[in-house]
């Protein structure tokens, strides 16, 4: 079922996601040839991985996607090492420096790169989430202590400033409106 540019499956109740491409567009992109500074088209790069990262539910799925975005760069003219560049650069923090191929080697590094870049709190950020919620309680003078410093600033600015009850008018006095 395509929906916007997500395609969603399901395969014997399992549902996936990934990258949809609609059958009659072509596969082009902004061609290397162009007259762009260097970094559009880093950046075109970078945000198609992206989006293969955020849609793909699967590591297999997401392959599938790296390998299309590939192959549409290529087609477009871009050279290959600058992808594999562009490619080892955005994966540069989830691969091995002594990976001979710029892709992801297993789900678990596809599945830690997804959570970093979809915001999705780690294990240890959740728990360190519960420890602040557990301390929170012990810590109820501070929460009075914002209180009154919150009425203070209320009372601060109800006292009227001399210039809130005037009014500035501003005009600019040209010679071709004049009649």
């Amino acid at each position: 079922l395509p929906f916007l540019d997500i395609l969603l499956t399901n395969i014997n109740g399992t549902l996936s996601t990934s990258a949809y491409h609609k059958p009659a567009a072509e596969p082009y992109v902004v061609p290397f040839i162009s007259d762009h500074p260097r970094h559009v088209f880093e950046n075109i790069v970078q945000t198609s991985l992206r989006r293969a990262i955020k849609y793909s539910s699967t590591f297999q799925l997401f392959n599938d996607e790296t390998r299309y975005i590939k192959s549409t760069f290529l087609y477009n003219g871009y050279p290959s090492s600058f992808i594999d560049k562009t490619f080892r650069k955005f994966f540069s923090g989830y691969i091995s420096s002594r990976s001979f191929l710029p892709f992801l080697d297993n789900e678990a590094q596809f599945i830690q790169m997804r959570i970093a870049l979809s915001g999705q709190p780690s294990r240890q950020q959740s728990q360190v989430e519960m420890r602040i919620a557990t301390l929170t309680n012990d810590n109820d003078h501070l929460v009075e202590d914002l209180d009154k410093k919150e009425e203070f600033i209320i009372q601060e600015n109800e006292n009227p400033n001399e210039l809130q009850n005037k009014l500035i008018i501003h005009y600019t006095h040209e010679k071709r409106f004049n009649t």
